[in-house]
């Protein structure tokens, strides 16, 4: 029997492949706007992060998250991304 493939993404901070599931999905729709998504299927362009704080940083300040989103990130929003990263995190 084949073995079942398991998916991979790269960090748009430190740019590893890693497992899906060890990622954040950060999404960028239209109704919601730029959003954490943890479950990986919310409906929108998406870009992924390592379950870590310092991947999220690193994504913003060489611009790889705007990059991958196709839009530019309001201050606000790089806020709540952070704090949510937080959470994420304290888990």
């Amino acid at each position: 029997m084949k073995a079942k493939k398991i998916p991979s993404r790269i960090c748009v901070g430190c740019r590893q492949a890693n497992e899906k599931k060890n990622m954040i999905r950060v999404v960028k729709s239209a109704e919601q706007g730029v959003s954490l998504d943890e479950t990986g299927k919310m409906n929108g362009r998406g870009a992924y992060i390592c379950k870590k704080k310092d991947c999220l940083e690193l994504a913003l300040k060489s611009k790889g998250l705007e990059r991958s989103l196709k839009t530019g990130i309001p201050p606000e929003v790089i806020g709540l991304l952070r704090e949510e990263m937080k959470e994420i995190e304290a888990r």
